[in-house]
């Protein structure tokens, strides 16, 4: 079993401002993330909108590890962060951001997390 996963740490610029304010754009877009990555959510996700002109903050916890999002349309920006501790294959982030909030720039930087360390000795258990 390999003893590593994926972290992938996304900024978007140049976004249309009304649909990085709009929930509903946000939450179908972390629900496309979780389906095309085949990740598993565990419970429901947490969302804060901020007052205009503010954006909106997305958490969610996955079996995999975590989704975030924070949009700051005064700004037409995004971050997104996709933490799998487990290997994952890429996913085109930049064409999926254009579509759903009109990116026109999109910086993604995936980042190998590896769990291989020194021996830890795990105590027994006894009845």
């Amino acid at each position: 079993m390999r003893a590593e996963g994926r972290e992938w740490i996304v900024d978007a610029t140049g976004c249309d401002a009304a649909s990085l304010a709009d929930l509903a754009v946000l939450r179908s877009l972390l629900d496309r993330v979780i389906e095309e990555l085949s990740l598993r959510q565990v419970g429901d996700s947490l969302w804060h909108v901020f007052p205009a002109p503010g954006g909106i903050t997305g958490l969610c916890l996955l079996a995999e590890s975590h989704l975030t999002v924070h949009t700051f349309p005064e700004h037409g920006s995004l971050c997104m962060n996709v933490f799998c501790c487990t290997p994952r294959p890429e996913w085109d982030f930049a064409a999926r951001l254009r579509e759903a909030v009109g990116a026109e720039h999109v910086n993604v930087r995936s980042v190998s997390r590896s769990y291989i360390g020194a021996a830890v000795a795990v105590p027994s258990q006894s009845a």
